[in-house]
């Protein structure tokens, strides 16, 4: 009979065996690389004596639970199976419950070999491999046949209890969303074109399809993009259809780049949940949850003790955490919300960190709503854990027009000047060497550059690599062999710690990793400071290397290959084809561009031509566009924003503003304002209100801010929002033309990006088919046929300005 459950033998024993502390403390690890290479030494050490064995493929079973897996070696003449881990540094560097786990890995390998070969006792060695030196550590014990098959059918049940409920749990969900319902009246305007769309692309075949869809502010996206991949949680069996394609998605993925967007996908997650059938969501002993939804915070907003370290030496909620983890994941079970103040607080019960509480917890949510960089960045977690577990995943990209920028800056790695001096004053030996190296191979670039301020080049230096390597290694080996502070508390790149040396460390990993990954996606380029005192000589040594990402297609192509279905939705998608080629989308990407539920009549879009906002016109611009604002307010007094370039722009129309219309009310947008700062701006905007908002066009008031109804009745955009003309941006556009081709630099670089920023805060004025308003655009430009053409459609451009309520 066929096995109703298949498990790894790494993963059941990652689920069963692991005890102890959760222990996060730095510990330089071999690279994936490293690894395999240092398995194979030992591997061919051992058959040069003969009798030995590499990559033992072994399965077993235990009731309907089938194990396989693969044992590293077995030495035939000493009966001995080994389990060979690579490290870097002391062998005590390696944590406990990892060792804790190793054992339990030969042991199950262990069992599996005694069954298949009839061993009546067997040694089992972790053999421990010291990647510096080649240095081999061998710890043994023997076991007998009966103990072992003990101990692999303790973890076995343990795991089949699991694996059992969260079958029924699956088949509990997948009953639920095939009867879920909408959970609105009917579908708005729009809302059911979409939905169907993104059930169709979930269902696309076993290759997994990818969506563009542009849909206007207003309609409910985030509504109608969920509840279609939750119906595609199950299974779904048509005719012509296989089996393979009609399976259900495992999971399914909301990601974010704002708390925004966090926040409107939780609610309309809460929606369908309450739509969910009764006798599934019904008071039982113990309840029914039949869809689980995970909100993974950060973790500063969800660490308890941010003085102290990871580990259980330091953090309370860090000791024994592997010890009290299965009760806590099974209570969880019984919540109807994984989101933070309920993990928090069944943590705290359980005497564990909320925040690792949630990493566990997102092997077992169905739904998860995510960071952008939990998915899409170079050390994504919910990514890998797709690979490694084989899921059919739904991505749903909210907003997706913001995740070009998130991207590359993921995707960007920078190593100043400033942090190599005091790395170097924190160093010694080896690696003072290594970084005075590194530092005469710097110094010999700013040199050659000499007075240019910025400059790109085609390629990185090969003697500035050759220095970085080395300095990543002799840091690498000095950390290995130091004893770990309890000052420091390392969780990948967000390494907690006062030191330098360390800091500097994981900038030059990241460095390194994207220097592996160059091409004519990225710039590499150098930024010396501007000059200072007497004859423009540089203002200090120092300088900024940059590995600048500018196409971020090659590092996210990946990433929408390994989901069944992505869906990436924004209110600004145009042109698609340039969101399509910079985020990697395959070419049979599917578009669909959803018609404005809004009538040209219920907003007024005028073009101020006589107004220039160009740099050189700046000067000339600011009495115009006083006037106009202030005729305007007097044709209807109420609510607007007008968004601007910059900050320094802003306060030069503020200054205007207030010297030739002093009876205008006016509030401006801060720089660095905090959340409180930002509250209190928007809470000027009152039903009735009177008065003019100043915001820099991009910044946090122009997307994601609803003011319905009176609130805002109409906004002014005096910038076509294009990004500043600078030596990068020029580098850019240059390496745009390279990469998308000849003439496309200055629309990818420039025109587009901006005009996006452009039609986002002119949403801010029509939030529903109810809301009426006014939009002036002022900038000559806007006329231009190559920029209207980018404007919404539904858009009706019309004459001078005139009282819209009068219409």
């Amino acid at each position: 009979m066929k096995p109703a459950f298949s498990v790894a033998v790494r993963a059941l024993c990652e689920f069963t065996a692991r005890g102890g502390d959760l222990d996060l403390r730095f510990t330089p690890a071999p690279s994936a690389l490293e690894g395999m290479e240092g398995h194979a030494v030992v591997q061919k050490r051992r058959e040069k004596a003969g009798g030995y064995e590499a990559e033992l493929a072994l399965s077993g079973r235990f009731q309907e639970l089938q194990v396989r897996g693969r044992a590293d070696g077995f030495d035939g003449v000493q009966q001995q199976l080994e389990e060979i881990k690579t490290y870097r540094g002391r062998l005590d560097g390696v944590r406990p419950h990892h060792r804790a786990l190793h054992w339990a890995q030969a042991r199950v390998y262990g069992h599996l070999l005694c069954q298949e070969r009839g061993l009546e006792r067997i040694k089992l060695a972790l053999v421990y491999f010291q990647i510096g030196s080649a240095e081999e550590t061998v710890l043994v014990e023997e076991c007998s046949a009966t103990e072992l098959q003990a101990f692999f059918e303790s973890l076995c049940a343990r795991y089949l209890d699991w694996a059992r409920s969260e079958a029924a749990h699956r088949q509990a969900r997948d009953v639920a969303m095939a009867q879920l319902k909408f959970p609105m009246p009917a579908f708005r305007a729009g809302q059911r074109e979409l939905s169907v769309a993104v059930y169709r692309t979930a269902h696309a075949g076993a290759g997994g399809r990818c969506l563009m869809a542009q849909a206007p502010t207003g309609i409910g996206k985030t509504l109608a993009t969920i509840f279609p991949m939750l119906k595609s949680l199950a299974a779904v069996m048509t005719k012509g259809v296989s089996e393979a394609d009609a399976a259900g998605l495992d999971k399914l993925f909301f990601l974010t780049a704002k708390g925004t967007g966090h926040g409107l996908a939780l609610h309309a997650l809460g929606q369908l949940q309450q739509a969910l059938p009764r006798a599934l969501s019904s008071a039982t002993a113990p309840p029914v949850v039949p869809l689980r939804v995970l909100d993974m915070q950060a973790r500063d907003k969800t660490c308890e003790h941010p003085d102290k370290a990871c580990h259980g030496e330091s953090c309370p909620l860090a000791r024994g955490f592997f010890d009290r983890l299965p009760a806590a994941r099974q209570q969880a079970l019984q919540l109807p919300l994984w989101d933070a103040p309920a993990l928090r607080t069944l943590a705290l019960q359980h005497g564990i960190c909320p925040y690792y509480l949630s990493q566990e917890l997102a092997r077992w949510a169905d739904v998860v709503v995510a960071d952008y960089h939990y998915y899409y960045d170079s050390a994504a977690m919910l990514y890998a854990l797709a690979l490694q577990q084989d899921w059919r995943v739904g991505v749903l990209v909210d907003e997706a027009h913001n995740l070009l920028e998130r991207a590359r800056s993921m995707y960007t790695a920078s190593l100043s000047q400033f942090d190599l001096a005091q790395a170097r004053q924190a160093a010694t030996g080896a690696v003072k060497k290594a970084l005075d190296a590194l530092q005469r191979q710097w110094q010999a670039l700013n040199k050659a550059q000499d007075q240019a301020h910025y400059q790109s080049y085609e390629s990185i230096p090969g003697a500035l690599l050759g220095a970085v390597q080395r300095a990543v290694g002799a840091i690498a080996d000095q950390l290995a062999e130091q004893e770990t502070g309890g000052h420091v508390a390392a969780v990948g790149q967000h390494a907690l710690a006062d030191d330098a040396l360390l800091g500097f460390y994981w900038e030059l990993l990241h460095f390194q990793a994207l220097a592996d990954q160059f091409g004519p996606h990225a710039l590499f380029d150098i930024q010396r400071p501007q000059p200072l005192g007497r004859a423009g000589r540089p203002g200090g040594l120092s300088s900024t290397l940059c590995i600048r990402n500018v196409v971020p297609a090659p590092h996210l192509a990946a990433r929408h290959a390994a989901a069944q279905a992505s869906v990436l939705f924004s209110g600004t998608l145009n042109p698609p084809g340039f969101y399509r080629d910079l985020l990697g989308l395959p070419v049979d990407t599917a578009w669909l561009d959803v018609p404005a539920p809004f009538a040209a009549r219920q907003l007024q879009v005028h073009i101020a031509r006589h107004i220039s906002t160009r740099w050189r016109d700046r000067e000339a611009s600011l009495a115009p566009m006083a006037d106009l604002i202030a005729q305007q307010y007097a044709r209807h007094p109420g609510n607007y924003l007008c968004f601007v370039s910059s900050f320094e722009y802003l306060q030069q129309v503020a200054a205007t503003v207030e010297r030739r219309h002093p009876q205008l009310p006016l509030w401006q947008q801060q720089r660095g304002m905090d959340e409180a700062g930002r509250a209190e701006f928007l809470a000027r905007f009152v039903e009735g209100g009177q008065g003019l908002g100043l915001a820099v066009l991009g910044g946090a008031f122009s997307e994601g801010v609803d003011l319905p109804g009176s609130r805002l009745i109409g906004a002014f955009v005096a910038t076509l929002g294009l990004p500043q003309l600078n030596p990068v941006n020029e580098a850019m556009q240059r390496a745009m033309d390279q990469a998308m081709g000849v003439g496309l630099g200055y629309d990818y670089t420039y025109l587009y990006p901006g005009l996006r920023k452009v039609v986002q805060a002119a949403g801010r004025v029509i939030r529903s088919e109810h809301d009426s308003g006014v939009l002036v655009l002022m900038d000559d430009r806007f006329a231009r046929a190559e920029v209207r053409a980018l404007l919404p459609a539904w858009w009706h451009i019309e004459g001078p300005c005139r009282d819209f309520r009068k219409a």
